[in-house]
């Protein structure tokens, strides 16, 4: 009760929050939904972003990445996360989701 509020908080508990909404466009490219997700870090911007698919039989997968590249401005970061999930759509497909 109590203490499971206080741990919670702590650890990074509480699964009742939804996770923060991207403030980026989602685009569709070729089936897929590519959401950009960029994050501040050390006064730049790391690349990141998620991919999405809703399959014939109704579920929807979604694979997140992080890259290693900082861009100087969030827009940048947002921009270069969407040309690579189309480079990691375009290489790996549906495959991204194993």
């Amino acid at each position: 009760m109590v203490f499971g509020k206080i741990f919670g908080g702590l650890f990074g508990g509480g699964g009742d929050k939804a996770p923060a909404a991207s403030r980026h466009q989602t685009q569709e490219y070729k089936g897929y939904l590519i959401t950009p997700a960029p994050t501040a870090r050390d006064g730049q911007w790391q690349v990141a972003g998620s991919i999405s698919r809703t399959f014939d039989d109704g579920t929807t997968r979604t694979h997140d990445f992080i890259r290693a590249d900082l861009m100087p401005s969030e827009e940048q970061a947002a921009e270069f996360a969407a040309r690579k999930a189309r480079q990691i759509i375009e290489e790996q497909g549906d495959r991204v989701f194993d």
